[in-house]
């Protein structure tokens, strides 16, 4: 089963629109809190960053959906997308973020650490949801 080329294409694609979508809010967040005063602890910081990357994730997969869908079922299929992935994803690049900086910015030195760990964590997942299921996330 782990050996099919074409399924593993498909959820890299898929797992790069996901990652794509869940940067966008999770990185732009912590980039946000790194620029501002605030009192907020590192957890509560990271909390905000992943519910931002699910949410900018899910408006990613419906603007995408949006060609071959109307816009209430477009959301309704991004918003039933595997949030196990996603979870994933976020708590990876989030993880990572923490063990290499030792709290949550956004810095060259580990943007691709960063990324990768979001990339690769979640691919497994996408792979057997697509073989067993042959649903992915667009």
């Amino acid at each position: 089963m782990w050996k099919c080329k074409h399924t593993w294409k498909k959820s890299s694609i898929n797992t790069m629109w996901c990652l794509i979508g869940c940067s966008i809010g999770d990185l732009g967040t912590i980039f946000y809190f790194q620029n501002i005063e605030h009192s907020l602890s590192i957890m509560n910081v990271m909390i905000i960053a992943i519910l931002a990357g699910l949410t900018t994730s899910i408006i990613l997969e419906t603007i995408i959906l949006l060609k071959d869908f109307k816009f209430l079922q477009s959301l309704k299929i991004a918003l039933g997308m595997s949030l196990i992935s996603m979870i994933g994803m976020e708590i990876a690049m989030n993880s990572v973020d923490f063990i290499l900086n030792g709290k949550a910015v956004i810095n060259i030195q580990t943007i691709g650490p960063v990324l990768l760990a979001g990339f690769l964590t979640p691919l497994p997942y996408n792979y057997w949801r697509l073989k067993k299921f042959g649903i992915s996330c667009h």
